[in-house]
């Protein structure tokens, strides 16, 4: 499948819209953080949150198609610059967690991502670690 660049807030979306599906189900608490998320970072000054069902829907229609997380994860690598890959990583975390239990494919893809973008292992594991901090319950 070849792959078509997009805007690097869609690409930034597309990965918390894949870790979202991860388990097949797109949670409402997901789909709430990420609008939280796209509403209130620096990362998306600029981006027209108007755009999010778009972006959400086509990033949806991709990964439904055959090779279609391959397709979405190149797209994300093809369009993130080196400075937003370590964000990109931060994003799925914190997509992966917010429902305060990480199934196992979302671990995979996390490790997915982690791979594609050229993450440090030493650095995703202190993003993860962050994400167990902020949301764990008393």
């Amino acid at each position: 499948m070849e792959t078509k660049l997009v805007s690097t807030h869609a690409a930034l979306v597309y990965t918390m819209v894949m870790v979202s599906a991860a388990d097949r189900e797109m949670k409402d608490v997901e789909l709430s953080l990420i609008g939280h998320i796209v509403k209130r970072l620096p990362v998306f000054d600029g981006y027209d949150v108007d755009l999010l069902p778009e972006t959400t829907s086509t990033c949806a229609e991709i990964l439904s198609a055959e090779e279609g997380l391959e397709a979405a994860l190149d797209i994300v690598a093809d369009t993130l610059p080196a400075n937003l890959r370590e964000t990109a990583y931060a994003l799925a975390v914190e997509i992966a967690a917010a429902d305060r239990r990480i199934e196992p494919e979302e671990m995979r893809l996390l490790e997915m991502i982690r791979h594609q973008l050229g993450v440090d292992r030493l650095v995703a594991a202190a993003i993860e670690r962050s994400a167990r901090a902020r949301f764990a319950t008393g």
